[in-house]
């Protein structure tokens, strides 16, 4: 998928605006400039910034309620989706709060968020911080099992989980559910056929 094929998709079908995706731009531009120094993304997944890292985020808005207080965004990385999120958001009450064990991530998320001027708290390893918001997220993060502790043990309840996971999915909420089950939902991936994001409701 090209780039502006991309931008198209978050215009139209995520309702994007204009102001939104030059931030994006901006956004894109810092993280691949970074990347020459520190490894934030794949090497490999530059080219397809938009694409891979971009919509893969961006996708998320529509199974967030932006009229809530706070976002969590557990292994955030280089701000994805947390900052994508952020960067869609019209809420100025809506708070988005970044998780992230990486110094070196830590200190480019700020810089960002600075540059950029956005609306988010940069924090650091979930274990040594309290988790206090309405919906947690994560990409990329841990196996649903130990996200699902997680969010049982030290965050706020109750709260909503949305989290990208690949082809496994289902066996994955298989195993998280034998000892106790929560509502949840499959939805389809815009960027993978096989992939799939999960919304589970933890009260």
């Amino acid at each position: 998928m090209q780039d502006p094929e991309v931008i198209n998709i978050l215009k139209k079908d995520l309702n994007f605006s204009d102001q939104s995706i030059e931030k994006l731009k901006d956004f894109t531009k810092l993280v691949l400039k970074e990347n020459k120094n520190h490894n934030l993304i794949a090497k490999s997944t530059e080219n397809q910034i938009w694409s891979r890292h971009v919509l893969d985020s961006a996708q998320l808005v529509k199974f967030v309620d932006f009229s809530c207080k706070s976002l969590a965004d557990l292994g955030t990385g280089a701000g994805f989706p947390g900052l994508v999120i952020e960067i869609f958001n019209k809420n100025k009450a809506f708070h988005v709060k970044l998780y992230e064990k990486s110094p070196v991530k830590r200190k480019f998320l700020m810089r960002t968020i600075k540059d950029l001027s956005l609306n988010a708290e940069v924090l650091g390893d979930i274990r040594d911080e309290k988790i206090d918001a309405d919906i947690i997220i994560c990409r990329a993060f841990k196996k649903l099992d130990n996200i699902i502790q997680v969010s049982r043990e030290i965050a706020k309840k109750p709260h909503k989980l949305i989290i990208l996971k690949g082809q496994n999915a289902q066996e994955e909420i298989n195993k998280s559910f034998k000892n106790k089950k929560y509502p949840y939902k499959l939805e389809k991936s815009m960027t993978n056929i096989n992939s799939k994001i999960v919304l589970i409701n933890i009260s």
